[in-house]
């Protein structure tokens, strides 16, 4: 940090402190443009769900029909382990 002893060099320091401001004043100007925008774009952005129409309630990944299900990927196994299963009532 200089300081500035005389009237010459006072002035000179307050012209670049000046200039310092002005720049970062236009500088804080532009990012506040350029976020104004961003939360803009960010507001009328798509949800990524919205091409699958998948409504946030829903599990687009649950098997909707149960017996189907087992009878595909458990076939014969399911058949043996629920065969007697109405026996017992």
């Amino acid at each position: 940090m200089t300081i500035a002893t005389t009237y010459d060099e006072r002035i000179s320091l307050i012209k670049e402190i000046a200039e310092r401001r002005n720049k970062m004043a236009k500088i804080k100007a532009e990012s506040k443009k350029a976020r104004k925008v961003m939360l803009k774009a960010r507001k009328n952005r798509k949800d990524p769900l919205d091409y699958l129409n998948v409504k946030d309630s829903e599990n687009h990944n649950h098997w909707t029909d149960g017996s189907k299900y087992a009878k595909k990927y458990y076939g014969e196994t399911l058949f043996e382990t629920t065969r007697y299963d109405n026996e017992w009532d």
